[in-house]
């Protein structure tokens, strides 16, 4: 049986104990780690969260990586901090039903895309047309004149992605990348983005843009799914950094 929401006066003497610590004591992986939290409802709506001094000593990190951390959860709209009171669940489950771009942390996205993508550009280099190459070729000339705007870049770098779901021709994995993409367009990586795309970083994903697009007019499958591994393992690393 599920508990009844409890209001702020009852919960303001005691909350709930901080689960387990979480691996990262970055504010994405603390995020993460309260986000799921309040998803398995270990925190219930209504539920006002530990206070800043002590999440900071349970995760052994400091009260402003934590205030950003907390900052990020109230962004996507599952807290809500009140002055003078404390910070409370604002998410309440719908039967289950939420929209999963609210609930997937960026380095869940780069999980779920390391499982689909690798698979997703061998059949890629099977099935793409001489006209599918051609409109890769032409998203990755936008790409290169995004230069290192952030914006500019990951808009273009999703659609070359997208165009490489269509290129299998496969409806069912065409459907599953829309909902990829969608997450990838969600304000938790823009709330990242701007950390993570250095000049650098940018000119090293363009690289592996154009080594992934010359496997596929080579047809050459294993060389794909190594560059595209390769190339999301690289943007995991570069997020955890951040």
């Amino acid at each position: 049986m599920s508990r009844a929401p409890a209001s702020p006066a009852a919960t303001a003497a005691q909350e709930p104990p901080l689960p387990r610590l979480a691996a990262s004591r970055s504010a994405a992986g603390i995020a993460a780690h309260l986000r799921k939290a309040i998803l398995d409802g270990v925190y219930v709506h209504g539920e006002r969260l530990p206070p800043e001094r002590d999440m900071a000593a349970t995760f052994g990190t400091s009260r402003s990586t934590v205030r950003e951390a907390l900052g990020m959860l109230g962004h996507d709209g599952l807290i809500t901090r009140r002055v003078g009171s404390g910070t409370f669940v604002a998410w309440e489950s719908r039967g289950g039903v939420a929209d999963v771009s609210d609930v997937t942390s960026p380095l869940e996205l780069i999980e779920a895309r390391l499982t689909v993508e690798p698979m997703m550009v061998r059949l890629a280099t099977r099935h793409a047309t001489p006209r599918d190459l051609e409109r890769l070729a032409e998203v990755l000339a936008l790409i290169v004149r995004a230069g290192d705007d952030p914006d500019r870049f990951t808009k273009w770098d999703r659609q070359f992605h997208e165009l490489l779901a269509e290129a299998t021709h496969n409806p069912l994995i065409v459907a599953v990348y829309r909902q990829i993409s969608h997450v990838r367009g969600h304000r938790q990586w823009n709330a990242v983005k701007d950390k993570v795309l250095s000049h650098d970083r940018i000119a090293g994903y363009n690289e592996d843009h154009d080594e992934l697009l010359a496997a596929l007019v080579g047809r050459n499958a294993d060389a794909a799914a190594a560059i595209v591994t390769r190339h999301l393992e690289s943007a995991r690393r570069h997020l955890m950094e951040g």
